[in-house]
This record gives C-alpha cells, structure tokens and sequence, in this order.
C-alpha cells in the first residue's frame, strides 16, 4: 500500500475548479478528484494551523486535546495522568504512529510545521521527517525537489506513506515573479462589488480592509502580490489574484511529483489524500487574508480521497469533520479504532458511495477570535466569547445555501433557529466535558489567560488608529467590551 497525503495550508476549497470555482486554479488536484471522492461539507474542527493539525493527527478536538490557540497553555498537548506511563499516549493514538505501528507503513513527513509552532508532537510517529526550514515561508520551489528526491528512491518500495505539506496559498501571498497572473483577465467572485468593497471601509478590527497587515496597512514590499489595504477594485483584484496565483503555483508542483509517481509506474494502486488545515477569509465580514473566524469561509476544506476500489467521481455532501479520517484510515485497513479518538469513520462513502454523515458539526477557533459555530442543516451558528476586537455580535446566524458568503445576519429574525444551535452547542459541550478529565475548557483557558493570540495586548494601539483614520465611533464599544485593555 503507498499513500500520497498532500497537506495544504489556508487552501478554500471553492477556489479550487473541482469544487466549482470560476477559475482554472486546480488542474492537477481536479485529475485526482476526478478519480476519487470528493467531499463536500468537510470542516476543521479547530482553526487555525496549530489547533487543526492537532485535531487532525489526533483524532480528537481540541476541547480534548487543549491545543485551541496560538500562545501560552492552549499550544501544548494535554494527556490523561492516568494515561501518561513510559510513553504517553501519543505512541498509539496519532494517525502516523498508527499507520507505522498497527498497519506496517514506513511514514514520512516533508514539512516545517512542527518548527513553525513548536509543535515537535507533530513528528510522532513519522520514521522520517524532513524539515524545508523556513517555518511557514516556503514556496512550492523549496518543497518539492525534497520530496522527488524521495520518490526518486523510494516510489517503488511498498508499504509507505509520503505526507508532503504545501504553504503557497497562505500570507504573505508569494508566488514567483516569473509565474505570471494566468488569472489578470478572469473575472473576481460575483459578490465581491464595487458596494461591497466601499462597506468593508468601515469594518473595524484586524484584518479587515484598512487593516490587511493585522492592525496597520504598511506595505511589505518583499512581497509584491500582497497588498496591505483594500481600498477599490484594483486592490481587491490583487489580493484575490494573489491568493489564487498561490494556489495554482502551489498546484503546478503538485502536478511535477504526480508526473513523478506516474514515470515510476505507481499511480495506478496510489492513494491519495488531498486536505487543507483550514481556508481563508477573502472579504467575509470584511476579513481579508487570513482565517480568523469560526466560519464557513475557515473552517469548511477540501477533501479529496482516491484510495483503491473506491467510488470514482463521487460527490459526497455529508457532514464531517477532519478529525474523522483517524478512524477512517482504520476502518479501510481492517483495524479497531483508538478508543480515545473522536471522529467516525467515512469509509462506506469510499468504498460504497453511501452517506454516513454527522447531524450537524460544531467548529471552533481561539486564535483570532474565540467562536463556537453550529454548522446544521443549510444553518450556520456562530457564538461569540472574544470579539477580537472587531465588534461582532454574541449571536450570529447565516443561511449558507443563500447566503455562502455570510452576508446578512439572521440572528434578529430567527430566534428559534439560534435557540436550536445554542442547544446543540451546550448538547456537544456537555458531552465533551464529561468525556474529559480536566474541568476548565481551553476556550476559557485563552479568555483567562488575556485572549485569543492574535488580538491580546494590542487594543490601546489599535484605538488610536480607529481615531486616525475616522473610525473613532468604535473605540467607545470596543472600550466597553475590554476594559481590561485600560486598567
């Protein structure tokens, strides 16, 4: 059995073609999808990078795990002290330990993220791990030469898994000069318009559209595809641009090693696993560049499975979550679950097309912000506990099937409907506290320990920015909401 797992950082599955996009982004990822099974309501369970990875390699949420954020205790892996012996849970549990251990495939991992958050939990279970060393900044042209290297002397050898880890789409977007914009006449999303873009001058917090370097708007000129401001049109087509020209540089390599496996004569019994560790927000909520939400636009991924006898150009619209591919990985390879993983397993979709989705799903993110959402039916819940500082509602609902983009907010005019997702938040909660033996959630954790990383300790700042730049009507509220950001 050989295993192809490409690892795709802040990659939105609709901007990939095979999932619809209007742009020829994806040639090389559609041909894989055209062949496997490609899913469509696939959600991280815990966004951003560190808290998804540590689901994802884990099988457990990150109410479980404690990784929920960026900074402080809510990086580190938790384990049961009753657990904790010789070696701690980690040498069984995580997918590559368990693909090396109980299944017998050799493991290697081409990336830098263990080093990027510290994260040197990542590694368990790899037999090989090859750091790019830049911590996040790599493009495609440091990655891949590593990984034909591997495939160079090891492709024809049985019994092995290659997880290689992609960073192209996320910021600073940075393809190469010499790679053009093959999307300069393409036409941007529908809903982005002129209006639009005017409106998002007034959002308020990082990110937003005055604010797309985090808290100020100062140009890096290292990084020409990356603007620093959306301010009109053209500023839009340019981060747009960018983040696309990302993802197709980003594919044209991954399109070099598929050519790589195919000279070795490989493809024909390959599997393959196409993902993401979460997307990215392109203008919901007036959020540009990054994935700072509990929402649609960063927690819903691309999921692409070709693995041998399966469905061939399925579609499958279930709901589930990364952290379901542990036990699925399992179940194709005839073996029991760890008991201590969270996710059910998808492999009657695999194998026999038939659905076996979750009734609804429940996203976080304590990075940016700290969000709990209820993704059920076409609805999506989004609870607010931190704003980081950008001034949204405790209460938010969306109807994706109408509104993908989350641009109007129903909350006000369904109140039923928000009841249903606070009771099925408080349902998944209860049931993952009582499952656990700690009593504080990590999501209060970050609020306790000053909150969400990406927001704490900067709002004197940013206040006087708002000031400057005619937006001093927010500093009042947000000086409200934390005062303990003036004491």
């Amino acid at each position: 059995m050989r295993i192809l797992f490409l690892d795709l950082d802040t990659l939105r599955a609709d901007h990939l073609n095979c999932y619809g996009y209007h742009r020829n982004t994806s040639p090389n990822i559609d041909r894989i999808a055209a062949t496997g099974v490609r899913f469509d309501n696939y959600y991280c369970s815990d966004a951003p990078c560190l808290p998804s990875r540590a689901a994802l390699i884990s099988g457990r949420f990150g109410i479980h795990t404690g990784v929920v954020g960026h900074s402080r205790t809510a990086t580190e892996m938790r384990f049961d002290p009753g657990q904790r012996h010789f070696r701690n849970p980690l040498s069984q549990e995580q997918i590559p330990f368990f693909l090396a251990k109980r299944v017998g495939l050799r493991t290697v991992s081409i990336s830098p993220f263990a080093e990027r958050h510290s994260a040197w939990w990542f590694y368990a279970g790899f037999d090989e791990m090859y750091n790019t060393g830049k911590g996040g900044m790599e493009s495609a042209e440091d990655v891949t030469p590593t990984a034909l290297e591997w495939i160079e002397r090891h492709a024809k050898e049985d019994h092995w898994l290659l997880h290689v880890n992609y960073w192209d789409p996320h910021t600073p977007y940075r393809a190469p000069e010499s790679f053009g914009n093959p999307f300069e006449n393409d036409p941007l999303p529908e809903w982005l318009t002129e209006e639009v873009v005017e409106g998002h001058q007034q959002a308020v917090g990082p990110h937003t559209a005055r604010e797309v370097m985090m808290y100020d708007s100062t140009p890096n000129p290292n990084f020409p595809r990356h603007p620093a401001e959306i301010r009109n049109m053209t500023d839009l087509r340019r981060m747009v641009d960018g983040y696309d020209c990302g993802i197709a540089y980003m594919d044209s390599h991954i399109g070099r090693i598929l050519d790589a496996l195919e000279e070795k004569g490989v493809m024909d019994d390959l599997a393959v696993i196409i993902t993401s560790d979460h997307g990215e927000n392109m203008g919901e909520f007036a959020i540009y560049g990054e994935h700072a939400t509990a929402d649609q636009p960063t927690c819903r991924i691309p999921m692409i499975v070709r693995w041998p006898g399966c469905k061939s150009g399925h579609v499958d619209r279930g709901l589930h979550y990364s952290l379901d591919l542990a036990p699925t990985l399992a179940d194709l390879f005839g073996e029991k679950p760890e008991p201590d993983w969270d996710g059910a397993s998808y492999a009657p979709v695999l194998l026999e097309g038939k659905g076996c989705g979750r009734q609804f799903l429940v996203i976080s993110q304590c990075a940016h912000v700290c969000q709990r959402s209820v993704r059920m039916d076409d609805w999506l819940y989004i609870r607010t506990y931190h704003d980081g500082y950008r001034l949204f509602p405790d209460e938010m609902l969306f109807n994706l099937a109408d509104d993908p983009y989350e641009q109007r907010d129903l909350a006000p005019e369904k109140p039923e409907l928000c009841g249903e997702g606070a009771r099925r938040l408080e349902q998944w909660h209860q049931e993952m506290m009582r499952s656990m033996p700690w009593t504080e959630d990590p999501l209060w954790t970050v609020i306790r320990e000053g909150g969400p990383c990406h927001a704490s300790g900067q709002l004197r700042r940013y206040c006087e920015r708002l000031e400057k730049t005619g937006r001093g009507w927010a500093v009042p509220q947000l000086k409200k909401r934390h005062p303990h950001e003036f004491a």
